[in-house]
């Protein structure tokens, strides 16, 4: 469903944690068919794929996404209205209190703005 909706031609990449559905032959197939780099972790933890699985897990969480008896057309509806908030509405600390978006379109360095209990715990700047 993804492939036939995709609006763009630009490249893509699958990223996985090495889960058994994502390294069977018929899907890297389909991958393979439809252009798609494949990515996966190193060894199938899904500790290596943090931001992924926080990125989730804040979708899920934050905007009751975890269990839902919505049905189909709802549920995806519930999906892509969450998305929309988290990318374009709610600003967020890793991006200096900006929207993703609006981080995407800055120039410049943004302050980091969470807090650090592994290192020195003044601000950190990270490269946009």
């Amino acid at each position: 469903m993804a492939l036939s909706n995709r609006a763009y031609n630009e490249k893509l990449i699958h990223h996985s944690d090495r889960g058994s559905q994502y390294c069977s032959e018929i899907y890297t197939k389909l991958l393979k068919d439809n252009n798609i780099a494949i990515s996966t972790t190193q060894n199938g933890n899904p500790k290596d794929n943090a931001v992924a699985e926080r990125v989730n897990g804040i979708i899920k969480g934050e905007f009751d996404l975890n269990y839902s008896s919505l049905g189909y057309k709802k549920t995806k509806e519930k999906i892509r209205r969450s998305i929309k908030l988290y990318n374009e509405i709610r600003p967020h600390d890793s991006c200096d209190r900006l929207t993703p978006e609006q981080a995407h379109l800055k120039s410049g360095i943004l302050t980091k703005r969470w807090k650090n209990y592994y290192t020195n715990k003044k601000e950190q700047q990270v490269p946009v």
